[in-house]
Parts: structure tokens; C-alpha cells; sequence
């Protein structure tokens, strides 16, 4: 069975886990750790590099040991080191570290005091109040438990766009591989790019439907066949995910695709369209009466209903249909559009990779510049940078920067944003800098007139250039931190700030509803990677899809200038 990259690194974090509760050395788990983000950063399949024979100690962070473990999960499916270890765990114990603000020592207390050995357990203490009297727990800390729990039970699992990419990329290549399938891709939110996915609906074109069916269904990943037809199928596959695949004739498919693609509300719109038109339109195609119109393509449907093709991205039913139909779609900014990564780390404080390694990543990738934002001295757990440390970075990104004519180093930090609104560095030092990217790492717990407040303060500072990430979320792990969005923009707008989409996969950070709200208020926003590798840095597709899905224009987005324009940009 192919193994994912996200397989292998659910069981590195799991070891982690597992060696954390027992208090194993500090610098072992977090290798396993580092591990297991460089795999799911990574853009190219981990078992296909191992089947070449390449050297996986290239990747950041892999070394010999890793690399042997990486190999023989892809071989086997298991790693015999984390069997060993789970013999000696209760195997629900890791399963508590993901609940948000449960680290592996505050679990390890839950299942000495209390007995707590799974998610069950740790509900049933949270309802009787006896979490409350452990040390360094709390009624607050109780509450949000509580609250935690609560949410996971409600939310219907989903994946981040970034894992259904890696299962929908095995699944289109077996499919691809059935000699007679002209056209196979993923529909549903996964083609409107939103950032998390609950299923996954392929939709295909083959003159032999059934034959098409008896190969997906035979897709060595498929656990379980829940629906099969002659021209459609749905399957379980092994972890978990929900797949279901239609076989349509080629004169269907553009009508289908826009179908399944979705939105509902979206298709409901389309479909009374056509009907004030005297036209029906389903996944078979478009009719006048039973005979078919149009449906080969998307943009017949469109057509059909007097409107232009509307991107994917966009079909919310948020006002596209209207915006079509009197010309003021927007022309939705490209990943080529991109000059440059305002967002990147190095190994100076959490990242994995040297400045040079960086930049010569970028270089790769065609950008003419990148800013450097290694963590100021608050982010002791992410090794930031103090005064002393940010200024020799300083001095050796000058020099670098004298050995290119076609790129640039930005100096920059992701500067923490102080309880109390202060920076966490003086101006003295901020003052050599191109640019600031700053951000709340702590006390999310502040209340939202507290936390906006804390925020705009910061930005009265005329240092401050950038809101990093700023609801502080991380997807289908922790929720951000209570905020007014609306005020944060309106203040970054009135002081000649920016806000930034991060496009790291666990953040998507703003939202697409406030990158509408910000294209409205004419407030430029950032797109950065969030790269604490050199492969890190492709995540800036994803940032992409999400400022496409918040109606953002090229013109919208700071990175899309040259240099000295976005210089003259970013000067208050």
C-alpha cells in the first residue's frame, strides 16, 4: 500500500509523543518532531524519493537514523521503534496531546493523578471538577478543557487542503494510469481550494464507465466499498477518508464538473438562472426542453446563463453571480504573480535552513527577494533572536546581499507583540530593519477587547509593518484567540499597516472573509510562507488559493512589487 507523507509523520509525532511522556531526552523527541514537519512540508512524495534510491539525509533535519526509520515505514508501513514504544504507553495517551493546551507532561499528570488514559476519561474528570485541583491546572484551565472537548465533539473530522492534496495526488495517478480515462480531477471544496476538505469526489471521463469503476475500486489504499454502479463508487479508504469517484460522457462533463464543484447555494443560483432563461441544468448537462445545449464544458454552463467563467475559488454565492453578470469579477492573483516571500525563517532561531540556503531556494523559485523573520527574544522556546544576535544576522545578510544582482535578503523579524502592546524589540534595532512582521505568540487568553486593543497598540508603533497570522489559529488544532478582526483592520488601514495571509497549511491566516473585508477597506495584504525550510517555501500556493478565495487582485497583495516599490509601500 503507498504510504503518504502524512502517514509517516503522524507516526513520528506519535513517537514524540510517546517519548515525551516518558521524559526521554528533549533534543530526541523534538528530532522526531522537526521530522515530521519537513514530511508534510515536503512537496514530492517521501516513498517515491525512497523507490529512486536518493539520499533522504538531504532533507532538512533528516539524518542517518531518520532516514533509516523514514525507509523502513515506507517498506513495511510500521516503525518498529514506535511498536516498542507504544507496548510500554497506553496507546490513547498520545491521543490527549492533541487536544489544545494538554502538552505531553500536563497529560502524563492526568494519567498518574487521575487515571486518565483516553479522551473518555479525561471528559468524565473535566464534568466532575477534578481537574480543576491538580497543580498548574486550574478552573480556568478546566473551562477551556471543557470547552475544547465540547468543540471536537461537534466538528465533523476534515482534512487540511495540504493532506487531501497528498491522498487526492495517488488517487488521480491510479486513475490516469486505466488506459481510456480522458479527464479525471477533484471536485467538491477541494476545487474551490478551501482549507479544510471533508471528502473527496473525483469525477472522470471514459467510454468504459464500469471498467473505470473496477479499477478505482481496486486502488490498493480502498479499505472498504461502500456504493458501486455501473458509473459511480464510493469507497473508505485505510485512513479513513471518504472517496467517491463519477464516470460521466465527455458531452457531460463540463456540467457535471461545475455540479460537483459546488458551492450548493452557488449551483442553486446558476439553476434558477437558467430557469428565468427556460433552461434546466443538472449534472447531465443543459437543456432547452430535452434537447441538451450546452454542458461540455464549464464555460457552456456559464454561458447558457449569460456569464462569464467564474473561478472556482469563488463560487460561494457571496455575490459572484451578480458580480459576473455585470462585469466586475476580479482578476484573482496568480502564484506567478508572486515577486517575493515576506515570511522565512532560518536555523538562527527555528528554522532548519541557513540564510544562503534560503535564498538560494527562493532564487529557485524565481522571486526577487525574501525577508528574513527569525523569532524575536519573547519566542524563547523558538531560540529568538536578542538584539545582539539580530544584528550580527544583520551584518551577515549585508554581505550576502553584495554577491546577487538579480536578489534580495530583506532584513526583517517576526517581532513579538508584548502583553502589553509594546514590541519586543527597541527601535534602536528595529530601525535597521526593511520591514517588521510581528505577531501574538502568548496570552490568547485575554479577553477581545483586551487582545484588539493589545494589538493596535503595538501598531501605533511606527516600526510595525505587518500583522503576522492575526487570529492566531492553527486548523483543526487550537482556535484563534478572541479578537475584532473588523477593528484590527480598520486600525491597520488608519496607521499604514498591512495584515498577512499566512500560507502555511495549518494557518490560512486571515481567512478568506477578511481578505474581503481588507480588499474592501483598500488594506494591502501579504502573502508569506511561513517557511521554516528551504521546501517550505512552495507553501506559498496555498496562500494563493486563500487570497483567490477572498477575491484579492494582484494589486491587493504587497509581494506582487518589485522591491523598491513595495519599499516605498511599507514606509510610514
Amino acid at each position: 500500500m503507498p504510504v503518504h507523507n502524512a502517514d509517516i509523520a503522524a507516526q513520528f509525532d506519535r513517537l514524540a509523543d510517546l517519548l515525551e511522556i516518558e521524559e526521554a531526552n528533549r533534543y530526541r523527541v523534538r528530532a522526531y518532531r522537526r521530522a515530521a514537519q519537513t514530511l508534510r512540508e515536503l512537496p514530492e512524495s517521501v516513498a517515491t524519493m525512497v523507490a529512486e534510491g536518493r539520499d533522504l539525509t538531504e532533507l532538512p533535519g533528516i539524518g542517518e537514523d531518520l532516514a533509516g526509520k523514514i525507509a523502513e515505514i515506507v517498506r513495511t508501513g510500521r516503525c518498529r521503534m514506535l511498536d516498542e514504544v507504544a507496548a510500554r504507553t497506553p496507546s490513547t495517551l498520545a491521543a490527549l496531546t492533541s487536544i489544545a493546551g494538554l502538552g505531553p507532561k500536563r497529560v502524563q499528570a492526568l494519567h498518574e493523578r487521575l487515571g486518565v488514559r483516553n479522551l473518555d476519561d479525561l471528559a468524565r474528570a473535566v464534568k466532575a471538577g477534578r481537574v480543576r485541583a491538580l497543580p498548574r491546572f486550574g478552573a480556568a484551565f478546566e473551562a477551556r478543557l471543557a470547552a475544547e472537548l465540547g468543540r471536537r465533539e461537534r466538528a465533523a473530522p476534515r482534512l487540511r487542503i495540504s493532506t487531501a492534496e497528498d491522498f487526492a495526488s495517488g488517487l488521480l495517478a491510479h486513475l490516469g494510469a486505466l488506459p481510456g480515462i480522458e479527464e479525471e480531477v477533484v471536485a467538491g471544496s477541494f476545487r474551490r481550494r478551501k482549507e479544510t476538505v471533508g471528502d473527496l469526489d473525483i469525477l472522470a471521463t471514459c467510454a468504459d464507465g464500469p471498467g473505470a469503476i473496477e479499477h478505482f475500486v481496486r486502488y490498493e489504499e480502498v479499505e472498504r466499498v461502500t456504493a458501486r454502479g455501473p458509473t459511480r463508487a464510493a469507497v473508505i479508504l485505510k485512513s479513513g477518508v471518504q472517496v467517491d469517484l463519477r464516470v460521466v460522457p465527455s458531452e457531460s462533463y463540463g456540467a457535471a464538473l461545475h455540479y460537483f464543484t459546488g458551492s450548493k447555494a452557488h449551483n442553486i443560483a446558476i439553476r434558477r438562472r437558467g430557469q428565468a432563461r427556460g433552461l434546466k441544468i443538472n449534472e447531465y448537462g443543459v437543456f432547452e426542453g430535452k434537447r441538451r445545449v450546452g454542458g461540455r464544458s464549464e464555460g457552456e454552463v456559464f454561458a447558457a446563463v449569460g456569464l462569464p467563467f467564474i473561478p472556482p475559488e469563488l463560487r460561494e454565492d457571496r455575490g459572484e453571480i451578480e458580480a459576473a453578470a455585470e462585469g466586475r469579477l476580479p482578476d484573482l492573483v496568480t502564484l506567478s504573480d508572486i515577486r517575493g516571500d515576506l515570511h522565512v525563517h532560518t536555523r538562527a532561531s527555528d528554522g532548519r535552513n541557513t540564510l544562503a540556503e534560503m535564498a538560494e531556494a527562493a532564487r529557485a523559485l524565481g522571486y526577487a527577494y525574501a525577508a528574513v523573520t527569525d523569532h524575536s527574544r519573547h519566542a524563547t522556546i523558538a531560540h529568538g533572536l536578542d538584539p545582539e544576535r539580530l544584528a550580527a544576522q544583520l551584518d551577515e545578510i549585508d554581505r550576502l546581499n553584495e554577491t546577487w544582482t538579480d536578489f534580495r535578503l530583506l532584513k526583517s523579524c517576526e517581532v513579538d507583540i508584548l502583553a502589553d502592546g509594546r514590541l519586543d524589540l527597541p527601535d534602536r534595532v528595529l530601525r535597521r530593519l526593511d520591514l517588521t512582521v510581528c505577531a501574538v505568540h502568548y496570552q490568547f487568553e485575554l479577553s477581545a477587547e483586551a487582545q484588539t486593543e493589545r494589538i493596535l497598540r503595538a501598531m501605533d508603533n511606527r516600526r510595525f509593518n505587518i500583522l503576522a497570522h492575526p487570529s492566531g489559529r492553527l486548523i483543526g488544532e487550537r482556535p484563534g484567540y478572541a479578537v475584532d478582526l473588523d477593528r484590527v483592520l480598520e486600525g491597520a488601514k488608519a496607521r499604514g499597516c498591512f495584515v498577512e495571509v499566512n500560507a502555511h497549511p495549518s494557518r490560512l491566516d486571515l481567512d478568506d472573509v477578511h481578505c474581503r473585508a481588507a480588499k474592501a477597506l483598500g488594506l494591502r495584504v501579504s502573502i508569506g510562507a511561513d517557511a521554516h525550510s528551504t521546501v517550505g517555501l512552495r507553501a506559498m500556493r496555498f496562500g494563493v488559493d486563500q487570497a483567490r478565495r477572498g477575491w484579492l487582485e494582484a494589486d491587493d497583495v504587497l509581494n506582487t512589487r518589485a522591491w523598491p516599490d513595495l519599499k516605498a509601500l511599507l514606509a510610514r
